[in-house]
């Protein structure tokens, strides 16, 4: 059998659908989590993790920061992880409840970026 070429044309809607999708199932798993169905959170993010490694789709960071990365499990804080800013070394600590690991996020180029804007509305308002 031969192989179907795929068009970079529709590689790319794809990856649109793809992304929609993901943004989609973070949705759902964030709802369930509120009310409080923790296996049907994790199954959402199961599925966007598939989605984005079939399609070849990065998942964005502020998606990245709601599971786990070890266990791949949904992370709530308080229910399912701890979250902890360390600010002597400029990040965030998440603790994952299920595997009790730690993740690490920085925080400096957000610190970063807000001080370059505060510097810009200075200059403009003298």
């Amino acid at each position: 059998m031969t192989r179907r070429k795929v068009r970079k044309k529709d590689k790319r809607k794809q990856q649109d659908i793809a992304r929609e999708r993901i943004e989609i199932l973070f949705g759902l798993a964030d709802n369930a989590a509120l009310k409080g169905e923790m296996d049907l959170a994790d199954s959402y993010v199961e599925l966007a993790r598939k989605i984005g490694m079939k399609f070849n789709v990065r998942i964005s960071r502020e998606y990245k920061r709601k599971f786990c990365k070890y266990c791949y499990h949904y992370l709530m804080p308080g229910k399912t992880s701890r979250s902890r800013i360390n600010s002597r070394e400029k990040r965030v600590e998440v603790e994952c409840f299920h595997c009790k690991r730690k993740m690490f996020f920085p925080y400096v180029r957000e610190v970063k970026g807000k001080r370059g804007k505060k510097i810009e509305v200075q200059r403009c308002t003298t």
